[in-house]
């Protein structure tokens, strides 16, 4: 499966939800704001399962001083 995240196309070798690739990406999902195709996603659609070719952008929020 092709997924294109934050303008660069990865391969995975197997069809998985958005929550399954924040955590083989090791992101924190509380962390995240997602944009799955164009659509900001709220945290209850985490479950939503990936297509190829889906476009996703991943901002993360980090902490500072």
């Amino acid at each position: 499966m092709q997924l294109n995240i934050n303008g660069q196309l990865r391969d995975f070798a197997e069809p998985m939800t958005i929550s399954q690739l924040l955590q083989q990406l090791e992101l924190a999902p509380e962390r995240v704001v997602i944009e799955h195709n164009n659509e900001i996603l709220t945290a209850e659609a985490h479950n939503k399962q990936l297509q190829d070719g889906d476009s996703l952008e991943l901002i993360q929020f980090v902490g500072g001083g």
